[in-house]
């Protein structure tokens, strides 16, 4: 009964902390072992607390990596004809960071030549990253772009990490969203890893194509969000054909 005391304490003590701001959404929580040091108890009393905060939604357990406070309330995130992330976020109340992870110049596949309008083997501009929600990862991202419309691109977005101020630095002052498809998927490795998820975890993947004002396409897009980390919307007026 000694023990079940305990581990119910020290859960509270910790489901206090993470309520008053101590351990922020995304952030890591102190080892078992430093919990145990802490609390004077054996590491098997902390793991009986830490899972009754998991089974709580308080925190996500990431193998090999150690246990994390679960992210802040979903974000709302409209699909529109003007998709921006920054501009989403901040209507949220929310602070968008992009991490890139890497640039590149190669060939197109079959998938982006036909989304960008191209030859197959046309140059193509990839940028691949993390989208950040107050700090926590919100999404991944691969966004690929004309390599001959945007010469440029690589050495921008190495000083912009915004797309839009970089598109708008190489000459596009606006562009649309002509097509967005949702799926829903379950997390890899890799995107577990990237995300701060399980693997298993359900994500949403959306593909979409970009356009300018003349409808000639600018961008082709995936993005996987984390399922529990954003809700994506979409308004009868944008579900219309524009």
């Amino acid at each position: 009964m000694a023990r079940t005391a305990l581990w119910t304490d020290i859960a509270a003590t910790l489901r206090e902390g993470i309520v008053a701001g101590q351990y922020g959404p995304g952030a890591k929580l102190p080892t078992e072992a430093e919990f145990a040091a802490r609390f004077g108890v054996n590491r098997h009393t902390v793991r009986r607390a830490l899972a009754d905060l998991a089974e709580a939604g308080l925190v996500r357990s990431r193998r090999g990596a150690g246990v994390f406070v679960a992210a802040a309330p979903p974000v709302d995130y409209p699909l529109g004809r003007r998709t921006r992330f920054r501009q989403n976020l901040a209507a949220a109340g929310r602070i968008a960071g992009r991490e890139i992870l890497s640039l590149e110049s190669r060939a197109a596949d079959d998938r982006e030549a036909q989304a960008l309008s191209l030859a197959p083997g046309d140059g193509v501009t990839v940028c691949e990253g993390v989208s950040l929600a107050d700090g926590a990862p919100l999404a991944m991202f691969r966004s690929v772009f004309p390599a001959a419309r945007f010469p440029d691109l690589i050495e921008t977005l190495r000083r912009e990490t915004s797309i839009t101020r970089a598109l708008a630095a190489c000459g596009l002052a606006d562009y649309t969203r002509a097509e967005t498809r949702m799926t829903a998927m379950i997390a890899t490795p890799m995107q577990a890893l990237r995300l701060n998820i399980r693997e298993g975890d359900p994500i949403l993947r959306t593909v979409a194509i970009n356009v300018d004002a003349a409808g000639r396409p600018v961008e082709f897009g995936e993005t996987w969000f984390a399922g529990d980390r954003v809700t994506l919307t979409v308004t009868p007026e944008d579900a219309q054909p524009s």
